[in-house]
């Protein structure tokens, strides 16, 4: 595990709807600076990348980016998602289905090496299988993200902020679990500069 990122927040920003003539690139840039605004002072931002929608034909495409933030001895996972939570209000987002498009998602992804509520719960929903994952959702914080490690759209800006965080659970850094990602799914990730050209 880096050292700076050994004790911190590992957050996914993501948005494919504007916010009136906001773009979501702008959106995410702004979000960033709302995080340490609120208290989550932000370490590195990862570069912005467009992403398909997910599930596929699910909407506009994303763009995606992640942010490494310092985490306060008196905050607890709970606080956190508070605040993200509090910042996607601002920005516009409303809950309205699962997996619905939003001008802003922040995901809480990983806090330092805390498993919680367990690991049991987390190898639950880790392993639910993708009709279950659009049926279901948790009622309570599951820490790591129990999908991350299958996300190529987390994984891919996580390596440019925490490559070497360890996943508590699976024991694998970003990077390895980058490496285990369909080389399918990785190529779907471009840099969003390739956008205006």
């Amino acid at each position: 595990m880096s050292q700076d990122c050994a004790k911190s927040v590992l957050v996914a920003l993501g948005g494919n709807l504007h916010r009136s003539t906001e773009a979501p690139e702008v959106t995410i840039s702004r979000a960033l600076k709302a995080l340490d605004v609120r208290g989550l002072p932000v370490l590195r931002a990862s570069k912005l990348y467009r992403t398909p929608s997910f599930p596929a034909g699910n909407g506009p495409d994303y763009v995606n980016s992640a942010a490494c933030m310092t985490l306060r001895q008196d905050q607890s996972a709970q606080d956190i998602l508070t605040i993200l939570h509090e910042i996607e209000a601002e920005f516009g987002r409303t809950r309205t289905e699962r997996w619905a498009g939003r001008t802003l998602d922040l995901d809480l992804l990983a806090m330092s090496d805390s498993i919680l509520p367990d690991r049991e719960s987390q190898a639950r929903w880790r392993e639910l299988s993708l009709t279950d994952q659009m049926q279901q959702s948790p009622d309570q914080l599951i820490l790591p993200h129990p999908r991350m490690q299958d996300r190529a759209f987390v994984l891919v800006p996580l390596a440019d902020v925490a490559p070497n965080w360890v996943h508590p659970v699976l024991n694998l850094s970003v990077l390895q679990m980058l490496a285990r990602c369909p080389a399918e799914d990785v190529a779907q990730v471009t840099p969003f500069s390739a956008l205006a050209q």
